[in-house]
């Protein structure tokens, strides 16, 4: 009989997008079973590949753009996506103001800023967009969105009336903010911000604390910048009467989140929950008789909103078998065999640098895929 088989792995970073990884499935699934049916949704969870995923899934396209890096006076060539329905737009603020864009030792959280993921959504609203989904994962900044506000015509001033530089390290100074200036389109449009991140924007769980060491925080510049953001809520609250402070997901991309919810009509929703909404991938699993998934890496922290996680819970609700593939398999991993994932297989076939097993990942995932599809062909005899 012939099988329905949905392919709904993530990418596996630094060495395949989502999309490609579909399509080396799908050459170990055809060695074995030719006439299977084999539907690719690529995936993602708001993070990295969330553009290319979401774009490949609806024949979007993708809008190349010049914006600011993460700091100020630095210039990045990327790009946003535009779906396949001509009115979304999807940005991913890590390909404007993300930590891979600097070396570690530039990384300085006082200094960065996502005035480049402001230009993004002033690009996407140029291009007609009429709702925006943005991924804030990956960010080094922690400058509560200021940046991007300021790009879209929000100005920042000091006691003094002097508008203040958009970044974590300035927002001490922060007396007033005038949105005389705002980008008028910004309240015609819904803004979906996609997250997997609850932490508060201040606080011992807030931005600062948890994430900003990663971003090039010493010990005393978490403090300074926690005291930064506490200021900045305080001022935006007084203003706009919107509490944002201790909102879980506003401390995303050092307080983009926060940002996004005081100066956009903007709403937080868990990063893969917004993918299978715009992919369809319920309607695609419901008639599928395995569903096949994975990432670069699994452990114990994939059931807390990865990719792979969303997919099987939502392969469980069908009765649906799940397979996930993996580069690497972490800590405590069994945990996802209560959460509807039916087996995990590492891919790699041999021991070797980084470099080598990252450039052996479509060969890795056919073979590994192919090894499942012949199992399963016993159980059909």
């Amino acid at each position: 009989m012939k099988k329905t088989i949905v392919l709904a792995p993530d990418s596996f970073k630094e060495s395949m997008t989502a999309k490609e990884v579909c399509e080396a499935m799908e050459r170990g699934i055809q060695k074995v079973w030719k006439d299977a049916e084999v539907l690719h949704v690529p995936m993602a969870d708001g993070g990295e590949g969330t553009v290319d995923a979401l774009v490949d899934a609806t024949h979007g396209k993708r809008i190349p753009v010049q914006v600011t890096g993460p700091m100020l006076g630095t210039t990045v060539s990327t790009y946003f996506g535009m779906l396949g329905d001509g009115r979304t737009a999807v940005i991913e603020m890590a390909k404007a103001n993300g930590i891979d864009l600097l070396p570690k030792s530039l990384r300085n959280p006082m200094k960065t800023s996502t005035y480049g993921t402001g230009e993004m959504i002033k690009a996407a609203l140029d291009h007609g967009a009429e709702k925006i989904i943005i991924g804030i994962g990956g960010s080094v900044t922690n400058d509560g969105g200021s940046g991007m506000a300021n790009a879209l015509g929000v100005n920042f001033l000091d006691i003094s009336g002097q508008s203040i530089e958009p970044c974590g390290g300035s927002l001490d100074r922060l007396h007033k903010i005038d949105i005389s200036g705002i980008d008028p389109r910004l309240s015609t449009i819904d803004v979906l911000i996609a997250s997997d991140v609850t932490n508060p924007l201040t606080g011992e769980e807030g931005a600062s604390r948890v994430f900003g060491p990663q971003k090039g925080a010493t010990a005393e510049m978490v403090d300074i910048l926690d005291k930064n953001l506490k200021r900045y809520a305080k001022v935006i609250n007084d203003e706009f009467d919107v509490d944002v402070d201790q909102v879980p997901g506003a401390g995303a991309a050092g307080g983009l989140g926060a940002g996004l919810l005081a100066f956009t009509n903007s709403q937080l929703r868990s990063g893969i929950d917004i993918v299978i909404d715009v992919t369809g991938l319920e309607e695609y699993i419901k008639k599928a008789d395995y569903v096949f998934t994975g990432e670069g890496g699994m452990d114990f922290q994939t059931k807390f909103g990865k990719a792979p996680y969303g997919v099987s819970k939502l392969a469980q609700k069908y009765g649906k078998p799940v397979f996930a593939c993996a580069g690497h398999i972490g800590e405590n991993v069994d945990v996802l065999y209560d959460e509807g994932m039916t087996a995990i297989f590492g891919i790699l076939s041999r021991n070797g640098s980084l470099e080598d097993i990252l450039a052996d990942g479509k060969a890795n995932i056919e073979r590994t895929t192919e090894n499942i599809i012949r199992v399963l062909s016993l159980t059909q005899q």
